[in-house]
């Protein structure tokens, strides 16, 4: 064991590794002040314990070559994505109250298990690179990434899984993170720019499309609200603007310095409708009133850190399928950023997305320590063959 983790050090990345668990640390302090009202620590636990199988995850996931097995069993990747998500048509999915069939609860198998499965935030990791893989084998036998055929080849697995997460989960802020992520990995694969252009009028016409017809159903209304209070924030202050508006009042309330830990107004109300889900999609309001400007600060500088990582390991990789890996990674929490952020702020609608590392949710961190161990494992194999040899010398 020793000689593994020597090993480890020498080979993965330990600033990535470093900043990942100094961000959870940190959103684990601000969810035991979220969750304190409760009278409770299951949370706390919960994502202890998430951190602590995270890590392990992350150290043995550095030793594999992930490249390998998905040019040997890609086809087992597609299965293991679809079929992970459509457990959710079992008796073991569950909404917990979201609205979204999102969970797997596995306390129906094991009694008092306290974590539950969501399948599409792990089936993320294999989707980027399985799509990795589909670029990459594109370019090495000659091909043009642009066109046609090779556009819609990555553009269809994409559709494939928009169309499975849409229909069975109903979470159309999962749906957008794969989008954002096949565009991301198609930029920098170099598809040429008409083809976003076209992507983008057809998808612009499509939700105007969908905004005079499907959205004014009354079973969609509460769709259609979501962005219509963010144009105007006094349209339905009492229920679809209610959550943003006590976002906005708590960021607000907090100003510079906050109004100290275990001392938020909102945050410490013992009651749910003060701030609600304050620590899951609103933990960066918590966050802002209790901590202030201060502390929100110190968020985004932590997820830039990782963002830019990520970023790093993939520009100084020696293989385009660890590039485009690494970057669709890196480009993942980015979007999540930013639309958590923004969901906070009130400039963007609720979306259901929580903001990495930070919010509570223990299958979430354990994908997202996978995610940044495939990462570290790209970092292990940027080196040439003889120094990779040398590495622990």
């Amino acid at each position: 064991m020793t000689d593994f983790l020597v090993e480890f050090y020498h080979k993965g990345d330990m600033l990535l590794l470093t900043l990942c668990t100094a961000a959870s640390l940190y959103g684990i302090v601000l969810i035991y002040s979220a969750t304190r009202w409760t009278g409770g620590y299951r949370s706390v636990i919960v994502q202890c314990v998430a951190l602590l199988i995270g890590i392990c995850l992350y150290i043995a996931l550095t030793f594999v070559d992930f490249h390998l097995l998905v040019e040997k069993g890609w086809k087992w990747f597609l299965a293991f994505d679809i079929g992970f998500i459509l457990l959710l048509l079992t008796p073991l999915g569950t909404d917990n109250d979201s609205g979204n069939l999102n969970w797997l609860a596995l306390d129906k198998i094991i009694p008092g298990f306290p974590l539950d499965l969501q399948p599409n935030e792990i089936v993320k990791i294999p989707f980027i690179l399985l799509l990795a893989w589909q670029i990459t084998r594109i370019q090495e036998r000659g091909r043009d990434i642009s066109s046609l055929p090779n556009v819609m080849q990555i553009a269809g697995h994409t559709l494939l899984m928009v169309g499975v997460i849409a229909v069975i989960c109903g979470d159309m802020g999962m749906c957008l993170v794969y989008m954002c992520i096949f565009v991301v990995m198609a930029w920098i694969a170099g598809v040429k720019k008409r083809w976003f252009l076209i992507g983008g009028v057809g998808l612009v016409g499509g939700f105007l499309l969908a905004w005079h017809t499907i959205l004014k159903a009354d079973r969609f209304r509460y769709i259609r609200m979501r962005f219509l209070v963010v144009l105007d924030h006094d349209l339905d202050p009492l229920d679809k603007g209610f959550h943003q508006n006590r976002s906005l009042l708590a960021l607000g309330s907090g100003q510079f310095s906050g109004q100290g830990y275990l001392n938020g107004t909102q945050t410490q109300a013992p009651y749910s409708s003060a701030l609600p889900a304050r620590h899951t999609d609103f933990i960066f309001s918590a966050c802002g009133e209790e901590l202030g400007m201060v502390g929100c600060v110190i968020i985004l500088l932590l997820l830039a850190a990782i963002i830019l990582r990520c970023f790093h390991v993939g520009r100084t990789s020696n293989s385009p399928f660890a590039a485009y890996a690494c970057v669709a990674f890196g480009g993942m929490l980015l979007i999540q950023t930013v639309f958590n952020v923004g969901m906070c702020l009130y400039v963007l609608p609720v979306m259901g997305l929580t903001l990495p590392f930070f919010s509570y949710g223990g299958s979430s961190l354990i994908t997202l320590f996978v995610s940044m161990g495939v990462v570290s494992g790209m970092k292990a194999r940027s080196l040439p063959s003889w120094l990779r040899d040398r590495s622990r010398i």
